[in-house]
């Protein structure tokens, strides 16, 4: 992209570039993040939805702090598994 391209995209939008940049900044990282997990956990299903859907970090964060946690919880306990207790 060239800054002619940027500067008028910033003034359709009504914002600053400052903004625009950060807001771009703000949104990969979590992108990058909520990728990397969704990967490492064997999730195809939601790395394409991550991928796909571009919602300013809200299902990025979602993802990471809500539904990756809750497939962990429910994968960790197994029906008629029993826990073993450390030994001190």
């Amino acid at each position: 992209m060239d800054a002619a391209y940027l500067k008028l995209v910033t003034e359709q939008l009504g914002i600053s570039m400052f903004l625009l940049v950060v807001m771009l900044i703000w949104s990969s990282v979590w992108k990058l993040l909520a990728l990397w997990k969704s990967a490492r956990k064997n999730s195809p299903v939601w790395f394409i939805i991550l991928g796909v859907a571009n919602t300013m970090g809200i299902l990025e964060i979602l993802y990471l702090f809500v539904f990756s946690e809750c497939c962990k919880k429910k994968a960790s306990r197994q029906p008629g598994q029993k826990t073993r207790k450390k030994r001190r």
